[in-house]
């Protein structure tokens, strides 16, 4: 069974003047890497919005991790998405927290207890290469040291799933 699986999927904007998605069909497995790529609104974007469950296919299968992306209600949705990991496109940093409380806050989201926050985003900005960088706010970084921020956010608890949107 793929750990991601779209079949026959279809994505309609109710102004848009042709289908963001039509007819997709993708089948992922554990520990596959895929990257999409095309050209600007070919509908990378809307892809990704649709395996966080931020909007719904007009049509075809959605599944993820084995969920069944149509069968969750909106109460599922947020524990559905604490199986992903999610890099935005802008990296979506809390300015006014540090690099070390940014990934934190991942955790802290989550109700992940103190002690284990403090075992684990030292490791995971030792892995992502950020060490000494823990006290820095972003508008102290660099872009790749931003993106490393976002990167590590997404990965420090450790999802089945890490999707980046423009990595």
């Amino acid at each position: 069974m793929s750990l991601i699986s779209l079949d026959h999927v279809s994505k309609i904007y109710p102004r848009g003047t042709r289908p963001a998605l039509d007819d997709v069909s993708l089948h992922v497995d554990r520990g596959d890497f895929v990257f999409l790529v095309g050209a600007s609104g070919s509908g990378k974007t809307t892809l990704l919005s649709l395996l966080l469950r931020e909007e719904e296919a007009n049509g075809g299968e959605i599944h993820v991790a084995g969920n069944d992306l149509r069968r969750l209600s909106n109460r599922q949705v947020p524990q559905y998405r604490r199986s992903l990991g999610f890099i935005f496109q802008d990296y979506k940093l809390l300015n006014n927290k540090t690099v070390y409380q940014n990934v934190a806050f991942a955790l802290e989201v989550i109700g992940t207890s103190r002690a284990t926050i403090r075992s684990l985003v030292p490791r995971v900005l030792e892995t992502v290469g950020l060490t000494g960088k823990e006290n820095n706010y972003p508008h102290e970084l660099s872009g790749g040291e931003a993106q490393r921020v976002a990167i590590a956010r997404a990965y420090v608890n450790h999802p089945q799933i890490i999707l980046a949107d423009e990595p």
